[in-house]
């Protein structure tokens, strides 16, 4: 069964940290490139990094970089994104994909479809 497991999420102080993991079963991760999604409420779910299959290359939103750092560990078939210095506006439901093929970097619904598979999502809080 293919499935995506996002966990890390919780609530955190404005300048804290978190890392996210996003581990994979049913197929292998290092063939497929691995984005990182936010949704806050309201608004429509964004891109915010993603490590590109084989090559490990990794791309990271604007309002990220610097920031947040995206790795991936093949043994563990699973995709860390370690956040630093989070900030409220960071707040939102975090989702992972997997993309047979480069990474798509679109906040457009009809370009997220290009991913095959989704998690459920966990929650970021940041709050003082």
């Amino acid at each position: 069964q293919v499935q995506l497991v996002e966990s890390g999420g919780g609530v955190v102080q404005p300048g804290g940290s978190l890392r996210l993991s996003c581990a994979a079963s049913g197929f292998t991760l290092d063939n497929y490139s691995i984005g990182w999604f936010r949704q806050a409420p309201g608004k429509e779910r964004e891109w915010v990094s993603c490590i590109r299959r084989y090559d490990g290359r990794t791309y990271y939103a604007d309002s990220v970089k610097g920031r947040f750092t995206i790795s991936r560990e093949n043994a563990m078939n699973t995709v860390y994104l370690q956040m630093n210095s989070l900030k409220p506006e960071d707040t939102a439901v975090y989702y992972c994909a997997a993309r047979r093929g480069l990474c798509v970097l679109s906040d457009s619904p009809e370009r997220q479809k290009e991913y095959d598979y989704w998690g459920q999502g966990t929650q970021i809080t940041v709050s003082s």
